[in-house]
């Protein structure tokens, strides 16, 4: 398993900072397959996280776009239970 690589349950520290930043409305998302990750303007240094965040559901575009265009990004329901900002039965 890679270093950045995200077990069932557990965030890293620099995930959680990703998924803090996309809560706090700093950040952006590529429309993609693979979808990369833009915070203050600036694409992230760990695009393997990124595309993590996007394939469990932790994160998603706010909008749809065309392929390659950058939209927010926004929190997923699972995203803010990740980060314990909801509670997970609601």
């Amino acid at each position: 398993m890679a270093a950045t690589a995200l077990p069932a349950g557990e965030l890293t520290d620099r995930a959680r900072a990703m998924l803090l930043a996309v809560a706090s409305g700093r950040a952006e998302t590529a429309c993609s397959c693979e979808p990369d990750l833009y915070i203050d303007g600036l694409v992230c240094c760990d695009q393997y996280t990124a595309h993590l965040l996007a394939h469990r559901g932790l994160v998603e575009p706010a909008r749809l776009g065309r392929v390659g265009q950058r939209v927010r990004a926004r929190l997923t329901p699972a995203g803010a239970a990740a980060l314990g900002t909801v509670d997970e039965t609601a």
